[in-house]
């Protein structure tokens, strides 16, 4: 294990167990990011104006993004699997705070698709957006260092992935036009909702 995880990993773990105020709101972001991203989007759906078409094509290309994100970290653990720290490290020499299965720790899957909707989002969605999403990833990062069950080059993976998602799916956006106009029709929005 490469010295700067081990450091890394320590530099966020050893607050754990020992502040409850972090420890539950860390705690809550690790394991229930994906919610709140959920929660985000169909607030940011809902809340832009009915006319808005290329808006909420940019929330169906952030959702994408992420899942192609967590597409690419499946090919990647299966052809390299790295043990969580938990399964690792001695016992007493770290804090895990949530439960979590002994399956691959590299990359880490929250903080790629965390950092797969944000990025997707970077200079295309309204700053609110961008801001809370962003936000959002970099709390979920943090999260599931300080939790214990990821190394620092996991989470640096994941941004690295989710933001790659970003940028492979703005490139081949307009194949997806389809689907965020399926997406209008149901909710009657777009430039004939006026």
């Amino acid at each position: 294990m490469l010295s700067f995880d081990i450091q890394g990993y320590h530099l966020f773990n050893q607050f754990a167990g020992h502040h409850p105020i972090l420890d539950h709101t860390f705690a809550f972001f690790a394991q229930y990011s994906l919610e709140l991203y959920i929660i985000l989007f169909i607030i940011a759906w809902f809340t832009l104006p009915k006319i808005e078409v290329k808006q909420r094509h940019t929330l169906l290309i952030m959702g994408l993004s992420g899942v192609l994100g967590l597409i690419i970290n499946v090919i990647i653990s299966h052809i390299y699997f790295r043990p969580r720290p938990f399964m690792v490290l001695e016992k007493g020499t770290f804090t895990q705070l949530i439960p979590h299965a002994p399956d691959a720790s590299f990359p880490s899957d929250h903080t790629t698709g965390s950092f797969g909707f944000a990025a997707a989002s970077w200079g295309k969605a309204p700053k609110w957006i961008t801001i809370s999403f962003s936000i959002l990833g970099i709390l979920n990062a943090i999260a599931r260092l300080y939790v214990g069950v990821h190394w620092p080059t996991d989470v640096i993976a994941g941004i690295l992935i989710g933001m790659l998602s970003g940028r492979l799916l703005w490139k081949f956006s307009s194949l997806f036009q389809p689907i965020t106009n399926w997406g209008l029709r149901i909710f009657h929005y777009g430039i004939n909702s006026q």
